[in-house]
C-alpha cells in the first residue's frame, strides 16, 4: 500500500474516470446528473443529463428531462429533448417525445419520434441558449 512506486501511481491516474457510469435496471435517480465520461441508463432517470462522452438510454431505460451530449444512442424511452454535438441514434425499439438536436442523425424505421428535428453543428450550438437571444434580438428589431 505505501511502497507502491511513481509509475504504479501515474498508471492507476491515467485509467481513471475513463468508464463508463451505468445506471442500472431497477434503479431511479431523481436529480440532474453532469458526466465527463459516458453514460449508460438502463433504469430510471428523472432529471437532466449533460454528458461530454457518449449517453445511451438501453432498451429497459426511460428518461424524463433533457439529454445533451457529445453522442447519443437512444434504444428506450425519453420525455424531452436530446441534443447530440455529433451523432444522435433512435434505435428500433426508442421512443422520444422531445425536440432533436444532432450534428448527425439516424433513425431506424421502427423507432417512434413525436416533436421537431434540428440538424448540423451550428443548430447544436445554437440550441444551447443562443437561439432564444437571436430571436429576442429580431423581435426588438422588428
Amino acid at each position: 500500500m505505501f511502497n507502491k512506486n511513481k509509475t504504479d501511481m501515474q498508471v492507476e491516474k491515467s485509467n481513471g474516470g475513463n468508464g463508463t457510469t451505468l445506471i442500472g435496471a431497477g434503479t431511479t435517480l431523481k436529480g440532474d446528473i453532469n458526466s465527463n465520461s459516458d453514460l449508460r441508463i438502463d433504469g430510471t432517470i428523472i432529471g437532466n443529463i449533460h454528458s461530454t462522452a457518449k449517453v445511451v438510454v438501453g432498451a429497459n431505460g426511460v428518461v424524463e428531462g433533457n439529454i445533451s451530449g457529445n453522442q447519443a444512442d437512444i434504444i428506450g424511452k425519453v420525455s424531452g429533448n436530446v441534443k447530440a454535438k455529433d451523432l444522435l441514434q433512435l434505435r428500433s425499439d426508442a421512443t422520444v417525445t422531445g425536440n432533436l438536436y444532432a450534428g448527425k442523425l439516424q433513425i431506424e424505421p421502427s423507432a417512434v419520434f413525436n416533436g421537431e428535428c434540428h440538424m448540423g453543428t451550428n443548430v447544436v450550438e445554437m440550441s444551447n441558449g443562443s437561439e432564444q437571444k437571436q430571436i429576442v434580438k429580431q423581435v426588438a428589431v422588428n
